[in-house]
């Protein structure tokens, strides 16, 4: 069991919170608050040892060309695949933009 923690430039918190997906099942479970303004951070909890890069490509290529809300992330990883992890995110977004 790893902990890994990322962070990357943003604009103002959202308003909404959201929570997606289930840890169990080879899935996981992604938690979004609003964050502090002008930054995003990251914290995964993966059952994956040694996959801190695989999880910074993947962050850096949805954030790449964007200025994302400031949002505190929690992910509660069992081992999904790299397209699960951005299916629940953009999920997680969709619902924080949602009034």
């Amino acid at each position: 069991m790893e902990t890994l923690s990322f962070e990357f430039p943003a604009g103002q918190p959202p308003r909404g919170r959201a929570l997606v997906g289930c840890v169990g099942s080879g899935d996981l479970e992604v938690l979004i608050e609003p964050g502090l303004a002008g930054k995003l951070t990251i914290n995964v909890q993966t059952s994956v040892n040694g996959a801190q890069l695989r999880w910074q490509h993947l962050f850096a290529r949805m954030f790449d060309g964007t200025t994302p809300p400031a949002m505190a992330i929690d992910i509660h990883d069992f081992g999904a695949t790299p397209g699960v992890v951005r299916l629940r995110l953009e999920q997680g977004f969709e619902e924080v933009g949602h009034d």
